[in-house]
């Protein structure tokens, strides 16, 4: 193998190697992202359950539940 085709392979498996951490990167971004939905999500319904538990309250202690 003479150096240009040395060269070329060794620019070959640098790019190679770039394209795979940047797949790696990619991926590990999408995962950050789906765990923070996943998290805001649960925290709306925990939101959303304890609004309902506090309007439940005031409607037991003003009796407009019955």
């Amino acid at each position: 193998m003479d150096n240009s085709q040395n060269i070329s392979y060794q620019a070959g498996q640098t790019k190679g190697q770039a394209q795979e951490k940047g797949n790696q990167m990619m991926e590990k971004a999408g995962n950050a992202a789906q765990s923070t939905k996943e998290t805001m999500q649960e925290a709306g319904h925990q939101m959303k359950a304890k609004a309902q538990g506090a309007a439940d309250a005031v409607k037991n202690a003003t009796g407009m539940n019955k």
